[in-house]
C-alpha cells in the first residue's frame, strides 16, 4: 500500500511540474503557451503564440469546402424568416453552395442572441432565433456558412461609446446617410468586433467575413476637422496620415486573423474594387496587397454599377462582361506579386442600379449575371458572391457557364 501511495505522489508531482512548465490557458477561448515571444503590431504589443496550439475549438459541425464557393448575401431577417427556406431550395436546385449571413449588420446590431448577451445588451435584434438549427440545416444541405461582421461602420457602438467614434464638435459625426463609424485606430474597437467574430465561429460558421474594414469614405477631406483619438498610433509615421490609416486597417486584419486561428475558421475581407487600381486608397486606409497578405480570402466589390468610367469602359453598368474582365486581369497581376496570395472571391451584381439614371443603367437579369461570372471564369477566378440587398436572386441563372 505504501508503495502505491508513493507512486501516486510521484505521479502527482510530475503532473504539477509539467503543468507549471507549459501553463496552458484558455483566456478568451484561446489556447496558448507561456513560452512565446511578443508579436508587435504597429501601435501596440500583443503577446501571441509563435505557432498555433494543437488544440482547436470544435463547434460540432462538419462542412466540406466546395469545389469553389458560389454564394449569396443573406440578411438577418431573411436568415431568420421564411426566405431562408426559399434560399435553401435555390441552393438545392442550382450550383450555388454558400450563404454570407449577417451576424453583425450595417448599423451594428447583432442579428442573434450571443453567448454573453449581457455584454451586448441593447444592440441585439434576434432575427435568427436559433442559429444552431439554421447551421444544422446548412450542414445537412452542404451549404457553406460564412458569417458577415460589419466592423467600423457601427452607428450603435458610436452612440454607446462616443469616445470610440469620430466627433464633429460635441456630437458623434454622421455621414450623409445618417451612419456613424467607430475609430479604426483603437484596439478596443478591434477587440469588440473580433469577440463577436469568435462567438460566430463557436456557433459553427466556417468563415468570418469582415466588411467595412476601413475609415469613412472621403476621410482625407475630414481628418483635420473631425475630433478623434489616434490611440497607440499617435506618434507613428510622422506627417503621413495616409500611411497611418493604411497601417491601422492592415494591423486590424492581421490581429483578427491571429485571434481567430484557434477556432479553425477562414478569414475574409471585403474591399473596394478600385483599391486594386491604386497603391492604396488615401482616405479609407485600404491597401489591396497589404490586406491580402493576412487573409484566406479577398472579396473585392466589383459591381459594374459602382464603377465610374474605368478601364476604357465609359458606362460600366451597361457592359458587365467588359468591366469585370478588365478588373479580373488587373487583380490577377496584383495577386502574382504576392508570395502567398489568398483566394479571390469577388462580389458581383444581381440587382438593377436604376439610381444611376436613364442611359447609365440597365435591368439586370440572367444574361447580365452570367456575363459577370463568365468574365471571372475566363480569367481563372472560379469563386464569387452575389449581392442583392433584398436577397431576391435572379432565377434560371447558369452559375457555372464554363463547366461542360
Amino acid at each position: 500500500m505504501s508503495n502505491l501511495k508513493g507512486s501516486l505522489v510521484s505521479l502527482l508531482l510530475l503532473v504539477v511540474f509539467f503543468l507549471s512548465y507549459i501553463n496552458v490557458s484558455a483566456e478568451d477561448g484561446e489556447w496558448k503557451m507561456d513560452k512565446h515571444s511578443p508579436k508587435e503590431f504597429f501601435g501596440f504589443v500583443r503577446e501571441l503564440p509563435e505557432q498555433m496550439s494543437r488544440f482547436q475549438y470544435d463547434s460540432g459541425f462538419v462542412f466540406d469546402y466546395p469545389d469553389a464557393i458560389r454564394g449569396v448575401y443573406v440578411t438577418g431577417p431573411s436568415a431568420g424568416g421564411k426566405r431562408f427556406n426559399e434560399l435553401v431550395d435555390t441552393m438545392r436546385e442550382t450550383d450555388l453552395n454558400a450563404m454570407v449571413i449577417d451576424m453583425k449588420d450595417d448599423w451594428g446590431k447583432l442579428t442573434y442572441v450571443p453567448e454573453d448577451k449581457k455584454k451586448y445588451e441593447g444592440i441585439i435584434e434576434p432575427y435568427i432565433k436559433d442559429p444552431k438549427k439554421m447551421l444544422s440545416v446548412m450542414e445537412e444541405e452542404d451549404i457553406y456558412p460564412i458569417g458577415r461582421i460589419v466592423v467600423f461602420k457601427d452607428t450603435e457602438l458610436a452612440m454607446l461609446k462616443p469616445e470610440w467614434a469620430f466627433k464633429e464638435g460635441k456630437n458623434v459625426w454622421k455621414n450623409g446617410r445618417g451612419e456613424s463609424f467607430v475609430n479604426p485606430f483603437l484596439k478596443e474597437v478591434w477587440d469588440y468586433n473580433i469577440d463577436i467574430a469568435i462567438d460566430a465561429a463557436k456557433l459553427g460558421f466556417q468563415e468570418i467575413q469582415f466588411d467595412y474594414v476601413r475609415f469613412p469614405e472621403g476621410f482625407e477631406n475630414k481628418d483635420k476637422t473631425l475630433k478623434y483619438s489616434k490611440g497607440h498610433y499617435a506618434d507613428q509615421i510622422d506627417g503621413d496620415d495616409v500611411q497611418l490609416r493604411v497601417q491601422a486597417v492592415t494591423d486590424f486584419v492581421e490581429y483578427a486573423k491571429e485571434r481567430l486561428e484557434p477556432y479553425g475558421v477562414k478569414v475574409s475581407v471585403d474591399i473596394f474594387g478600385y483599391t486594386a487600381t491604386l497603391p492604396e486608397a488615401p482616405g479609407i486606409g485600404q491597401n489591396f496587397s497589404k490586406i491580402s497578405e493576412h487573409v484566406d480570402v479577398i472579396s473585392s466589390m466589383i459591381y459594374p454599377s459602382h464603377w465610374t468610367s474605368y478601364f476604357g469602359v465609359e458606362k460600366p453598368d451597361l457592359e458587365p462582361y467588359e468591366i469585370i474582365k478588365e478588373y479580373a486581369k488587373l487583380e490577377n497581376k496584383k495577386m502574382e506579386e504576392l508570395e502567398n496570395p489568398p483566394i479571390s472571391r469577388p462580389w458581383i451584381q444581381d440587382f438593377t442600379a436604376s439610381y444611376l439614371g436613364k442611359g447609365n443603367y440597365m435591368t439586370y437579369g440572367k444574361k447580365e449575371v452570367e456575363a459577370q461570372i463568365k468574365a471571372l471564369n475566363e480569367q481563372g477566378i472560379d469563386e464569387y458572391l452575389l449581392w442583392n440587398a433584398g436577397n431576391r436572386y435572379t432565377e434560371n441563372v447558369d452559375y457555372t457557364p464554363m463547366k461542360e
